[in-house]
Parts: structure tokens; C-alpha cells; sequence
């Protein structure tokens, strides 16, 4: 949208774009982006130019200089490029164009049968873009299209596996598919790496657990400030660790899993047991991982998350208790039933600014 993909793709440019978006509508200045960066005076210019005549960025004033002229300060344009962001769950379907910022400018929702078949899968995803598109872009193609649903699946190839329950999506390139579909470019990842992206590059920090229940249960990693999906896209498969030996059978295949034991809870309207249940499991997660804070999202949590903090919290605290460590904290996840939407589109947005895997990127400016 008025933004050159391939030239986004350079790291000094997005550098220069990670620091224009952090700056906001203060702005900032080509000499404090040269003295962020590391980059000379010059390069800076070079990509500050090509920035503006792309419409990415626009003078946001000037300001006091210490000696000479005062300095013409820079700021992003957010409305000049936005992304769609897709959360596929196994019953419905959310949509959300989002701008460089990613503030959430439309949003569209609409019942889904995720067993319903991969061409009408790909339909409803093809409704939703156009529909957004009409909405606010004028019709024009968003950057691209982030598309976030139950793992598990290769992220590198946009290749699904097994979704517990939907055997027969096993080996779609929903990815390739899509993107042949749309006419942008695709990237998929699991709901709940979707979600902790988002998450990251919102400003949460450190290490962190985002759990996600809603008609399943996984579990969105991010350690030291980058997503750890694993080698296999794997990891935070929250929902299949097996806590009840030969207890109910999970839709996974195994039996006594946290995911069909908390299900069962909710099932059952006992949200205390579920919540008692979540909490057990990010208790085994804390003391694998040693993470600093558990954040709870999904439909499941949003219908009551006082209880579930409060439950989880619980758990957390007696472990704390008896190990004699601070407990750590727990809090629902911000976004709301939105979260994996909007960070289904951070998939595209974060690695134009250099942060495709990561939530702070401080450490890349020299300095």
C-alpha cells in the first residue's frame, strides 16, 4: 500500500522504521536515528528519503537545536501500509486489518466449519480479506495476510499437520494455497505463537506464558524475548502434557491430558476445577522454563477471567510457597477475544521492522 516490500526487507531500513514507530507522533530526528542506529548521517538520509517517498514517513515539526538550525524531526505514517491478521479457530473465524502500528482499524467475524473442507476454508479467508479491504483500504492489497489456527504445523513451510480433531488437514500448504488464492503474501503460525507475537511486540517483556483456552488449549512461548516455536514448530503444546495417568481420553489420542481434563471442567460449568487444572499445568511450565509471568487469553477466559486468574494464581502461590521462590504473577492477556487476530497480522508487520521473532529489539542499535 505505497510501500515497497523488497526494499522493507533491507535491517538498516527497518532499524529506521522500528525506531519511527516507537518515537510516535513526537517523532524524531535524522541525527538522534543516526546516533540509535549506528548508521552515518548519510545512510540515514538515503533511507529517510526513500521512506518519505514511499508516504512511510512525514515531518512531524522541528525542534530546539543545541547549536545551528533547528532539527526537522521524522515520524511514521501508520495508515500508509496495513495487514490483515486471521484467526482460523475450529468453529469461527476473526478477521482485523490492522496499520503500521497495529492498532486494529476494521474487524470482521463469521461463523466456521474448520471441518468443512480446504476450499471452503479458503473461501471464507478470501470473503474476510475482500470485506476489510472495502471497509477502510479503498480496495487497495494489504501488505500482506497473517493467518493464526490450532497447531499443530510447520510455520517455515505454511504447511499444516494434524490439528487435534481435523486429521484431514494434514499436509495442506494453507500457506502456498492462500497466498495463490489473495494475490499477497501469507505466513501462518499456530494461534498461540500468533498471539504471544503480538503480545511481545506490544511491550510485554522478558519470558513469558501465554495460555490460550478456548475449544482447545495451547500455550504461546516467549523466552528472553523472542517466540521459541522450536525446530518443529512444536513447541507449547501446552495442552497435551499428560498430568492423570489413564485419565479421559484427549482428542489427541493420548488420555489424562491437561487439555481434556480442563475441557471436561468447563464442560461440566465447574470453572473452578478448570481454572485449578490450568493452573497445575502452567505450574509445570514455571518450574520447566522459569518464566517471569503467565498471561491467560482465549473465549473460555474471557467469559470469566477473574475466576481463572484467581485459580491459576492459587496454584502458582502454593507452588511459590513450598519451593520458597517469588510467585509468579498472572494476569489475562490484553487484546481480548482479538489477541490472535491482531497478532496473526504482526506476522507480517513485526519483520518490516525487524522484529519477526522478537518483542524488544533494543539490543540491535549500537550505542
Amino acid at each position: 500500500m505505497g510501500a515497497n516490500l523488497l526494499a522493507l526487507r533491507s535491517h538498516n531500513t527497518a532499524l529506521v522504521l522500528d525506531l519511527l514507530r516507537s518515537a510516535g507522533a513526537e517523532g524524531i530526528s535524522r541525527l538522534e536515528l543516526a546516533e540509535r542506529t549506528g548508521l552515518t548521517p548519510q545512510a540515514v538520509s538515503k533511507i529517510t528519503a526513500r521512506l518519505r517517498a514511499d508516504g512511510l514517513a512525514a515531518e512531524a515539526g522541528h525542534r530546539a537545536s543545541t547549536g545551528g538550525k533547528p532539527r526537522t524531526v521524522l515520524r511514521l505514517v501508520p495508515e500508509a501500509g496495513h495487514a490483515v491478521g486471521v484467526h482460523l479457530d475450529r468453529d469461527e473465524t476473526r478477521a482485523v486489518l490492522v496499520d503500521l502500528d497495529g492498532a486494529v482499524v476494521a474487524r470482521r467475524e463469521a461463523p466456521l466449519d474448520l471441518g468443512a473442507g480446504a476450499e471452503a476454508v479458503l473461501e471464507a479467508v478470501a470473503g474476510l480479506v475482500g470485506a476489510l479491504r472495502s471497509d477502510v483500504a479503498g480496495g487497495r492489497a494489504p501488505l500482506g495476510v497473517g493467518v493464526a489456527l490450532p497447531g499443530p504445523l510447520d510455520h517455515r513451510r505454511g504447511v499444516l499437520h494434524r490439528v487435534t480433531g481435523f486429521p484431514e488437514w494434514d499436509g495442506f500448504p494453507l500457506r502456498d494455497a492462500l497466498a495463490g488464492r489473495l494475490g499477497v503474501p501469507v505466513a501462518v503460525d499456530k494461534d498461540t505463537n500468533a498471539a504471544a507475537l503480538g503480545l511481545a511486540v506490544g511491550g510485554v517483556g522478558g519470558s513469558f506464558a501465554y495460555l490460550h483456552l478456548g475449544t482447545g488449549l495451547g500455550a504461546g512461548l516467549v523466552i528472553g524475548g523472542s517466540v521459541h516455536r522450536g525446530t518443529r514448530t512444536g513447541a507449547g503444546e501446552f495442552g497435551h502434557q499428560v498430568v492423570q495417568l489413564d485419565g479421559p481420553p484427549c482428542g489427541c489420542g493420548d488420555r489424562g491430558c491437561v487439555e481434556a481434563l480442563c475441557l471436561g471442567a468447563v464442560a461440566r460449568g465447574d470453572t473452578e476445577e478448570a481454572a485449578r487444572v490450568l493452573g497445575v499445568g502452567a505450574a509445570n511450565l514455571v518450574g520447566l522454563l522459569d518464566i517471569d509471568l503467565v498471561l491467560l487469553g482465549g473465549r473460555t477466559v474471557e467469559a470469566e477471567p477473574e475466576a481463572f486468574v484467581r485459580g491459576v494464581r492459587g496454584v502458582l502461590r502454593a507452588r511459590a510457597a513450598r519451593t520458597g521462590e517469588t510467585a509468579v504473577p498472572v494476569r489475562p492477556a490484553s487484546g481480548g477475544v482479538l489477541g490472535v487476530a491482531s497478532g496473526a497480522a504482526q506476522l507480517v508487520l513485526a519483520p518490516l521492522f525487524g522484529r519477526g521473532n522478537a518483542g524488544h529489539g533494543e539490543d540491535r542499535y549500537r550505542g
